[in-house]
């Protein structure tokens, strides 16, 4: 067996353990992780942008400090990629999502994902696919295509960052950031079979200029990407803590780690198979219920919930079109005073479904966001009423399960489930409610579908209480393992390359 092939299932925590023994060279890893991205990318369509040479270098520096007994971080040596979309490293191209006007677009800073990860000792080897602005929950777009599902590569990832959980899915990473504004994290890690983080806001910091309040309509969030819980926590080890060019970043100390050997007996969890609202997928619904009740057996008292939201699940789609429409008109308008006016002179770029929202933006009023504001705090209302009584939340992930890639750029989700309609860009996933509210989520490999697609669960905690979620986390993937699902992905035809 090639080395490329021994490491590419081994996680952050194997792999950082046997670097800093020196039982493995930094050179060795990335030059398999290489190898294993130049064998198998052609067929996911996981990464669209590389930096080989950089990785190779960077790796080269990574060996010398490891010999020299320098002081080194938690990630050092470890392989980790970041997302396309608003995510930079400088000298790398950002496309935003697969934009073609902007293939050649060039940032020269860094997000915070790629700088504390670097700090940390990681080596960044490329960007991941996105949809465009990541506005939907799948991840394809007109000029990279989709990304495709290593469990069946005629399938969707989900988005927007598909291509991460591709990436580290297929074992081409151990983990890759998502960012997550309705569920972009949790989304991917359903349909892929991984373990989704996304903490509380606050937790990670989130950096954005001109506007620097701009990632709370909704909340947005950096996380990751991982195969298993401990994983994440390394990796929220590495990307929290108090940034001052962030309004709302968290100064506090929390050991993420300790949180895994955490029991969750006497906790009270509250399971809802709908959020009251949602048609779920019967496979889905099914599994999902048979999950939670690994909580009772490691001694939590689950019970099932209302939540007594009376509005209609496609009225609250459309609550979260309208809310992260106007920082992407702040961006299009950002790229118009550049000199790229992609509305007007590059208007097919973007997926018609995104340029009516961006249509409907533009001719919202004060009335218009205040009501918008209301109908969210019903939601944070009905969630933290919830959370008053019980430790966590379980749903599932999403409503459906993956599907099928479309030939001309812009795959969608379905437009029915359970013969009701739901919007296909992001009516169908569970997650954006989080979104809105703020609250530490994460979805978990919950089993496998008839047709051996991944199910994911949602787990939900109270504001900043990230501990109870890791440690719950923890005690499922102990009591149902689910690391055996990626033989799946292992056995793959890697040669096999989808055209779109």
């Amino acid at each position: 067996m090639s080395l490329s092939d021994q490491l590419s299932y081994m996680s952050v925590a194997e792999l950082s353990s046997k670097i800093l023994r020196k039982e493995l060279s930094p050179v060795d890893v990335i030059e398999a992780v290489i190898s294993r991205i130049e064998a198998r990318n052609k067929s996911l369509n996981a990464f669209v942008h590389v930096d080989f040479e950089g990785a190779r270098e960077r790796a080269k520096k990574a060996e010398e400090e490891l010999m020299s007994g320098v002081e080194l971080g938690i990630m050092h040596g470890i392989p980790s990629a970041i997302k396309d979309l608003f995510d930079f490293k400088p000298g790398w191209p950002s496309t935003f999502g697969g934009i073609r006007a902007l293939k050649e677009y060039i940032a020269d800073f860094y997000c915070p994902y790629a700088e504390r990860m670097e700090n940390s000792g990681a080596i960044l080897i490329g960007k991941t696919n996105s949809p465009v602005m990541g506005f939907r929950g799948t991840c394809d777009n007109y000029l990279f295509g989709p990304s495709r599902n290593p469990f069946n590569l005629a399938k969707n990832t989900g988005g927007s960052s598909g291509g991460s959980a591709a990436a580290v899915a297929d074992g081409l990473l151990p983990i890759a950031e998502g960012t997550d504004g309705g569920g972009s994290i949790r989304i991917p890690a359903a349909w892929c079979g991984l373990y989704g983080y996304k903490a509380s806001f606050g937790r990670v910091p989130s950096i954005a200029r001109p506007n620097a309040f701009g990632g709370i309509n909704p909340f947005l969030f950096e996380g990751t990407l991982t195969r298993n819980v401990e994983d994440a926590a390394i990796g929220l080890t590495v990307l929290a803590g108090y940034d001052p060019r962030d309004p709302f970043s968290l100064d506090d100390n929390v050991n993420y780690l300790s949180a895994l050997r955490k029991s969750v007996k006497g906790m009270r969890i509250a399971y809802s198979p709908d959020f009251d609202i949602f048609p779920v997928d019967h496979q889905i619904a099914e599994t999902v219920k048979n999950a939670v009740q690994v909580f009772e057996q490691a001694g939590a008292h689950v019970e099932e919930v209302k939540f007594g939201i009376n509005r209609d699940q496609r009225e609250l789609s459309d609550l979260w079109c309208r809310l992260i429409t106007p920082i992407n008109i702040d961006s299009l308008e950002g790229f118009k005073a550049q000199g790229i006016d992609i509305l007007n002179d590059h208007s097919d770029d973007l997926p018609p479904e995104y340029r009516e929202w961006v249509e409907k933006g533009y001719k919202m009023n004060v009335l218009d966001i205040n009501r918008d504001q209301h109908m969210r705090t019903e939601i944070y209302d009905a969630i933290q009423n919830i959370l008053n009584q019980y430790d966590l939340i379980i749903t599932p992930t999403v409503a459906a399960l993956p599907v099928d890639n479309a030939t001309d750029g812009n795959t969608k989700g379905p437009a029915h489930i359970n013969g009701v309609e739901v919007d296909p860009l992001i009516g169908w996933c569970l997650t954006y409610f989080t979104n809105f509210t703020g609250h530490p989520s994460a979805s978990i490999p919950a089993g496998l579908s008839k047709e051996n697609l991944p199910i994911g669960m949602q787990i939900i905690g109270r504001r900043y209480a990230d501990t109870d979620v890791l440690a719950a986390s923890s005690v499922f993937e102990r009591m149902r393992p689910w690391s055996h699902i990626y033989d799946i992905c292992k056995n793959r035809d890697s040669g096999k390359v989808y055209t779109t």
